[in-house]
């Protein structure tokens, strides 16, 4: 499966940024997993670092559906407590996955997330993502990124 190298416990630090607001490092912890199915779960959860690096208080969670195919290809379903759900096609060369969405749902209360890409790769036994995304007015551009070692 070109996914095997993400299953496992992944824990790191990363940045946030959005245009009106600072950047923010964040830790993070994600958690793939399988059950023997053609599909892997995936949970990842982020927390605001005080100045020592330690978790202070939960920023969002994400969990979701990675499903590869046999031509390379990955279908990937995402669902957030702020009241997104997301559709995500891409493809897998190697230990590198690069997403984008095919379609965002939202609650009425939702902010307006329009699309994202995302990257992921292994890099030196670390996996490294980034995520672009487009919100109300603003276009696709850098949001978050992170470097996660395996726990």
């Amino acid at each position: 499966m070109g996914l095997a190298w993400m299953i496992g416990r992944w824990e790191g630090t990363g940045k946030s940024v959005w245009p009106g607001t600072e950047e923010v490092e964040f830790g993070q912890q994600i958690d793939i997993s399988e059950n023997g199915g053609d599909y892997l779960h995936f949970l990842s959860q982020t927390f605001l670092l005080n100045e020592e690096g330690v978790a202070t208080e939960p920023l969002s969670m994400e969990t979701g559906f990675w499903r590869p195919e046999a031509d390379g290809t990955v279908e990937v379903v995402m669902c957030h407590p702020e009241g997104i759900a997301e559709i995500w096609y891409g493809k897998i060369e190697g230990a590198k996955i690069e997403l984008a969405t095919d379609a965002v749902a939202r609650t009425a209360s939702a902010k307006e997330y329009t699309a994202g890409q995302r990257l992921y790769g292994n890099v030196e036994s670390d996996l490294l993502w980034t995520f672009d995304k487009a919100e109300g007015d603003q276009p696709l551009q850098p949001h978050m990124w992170a470097r996660l070692k395996r726990a």
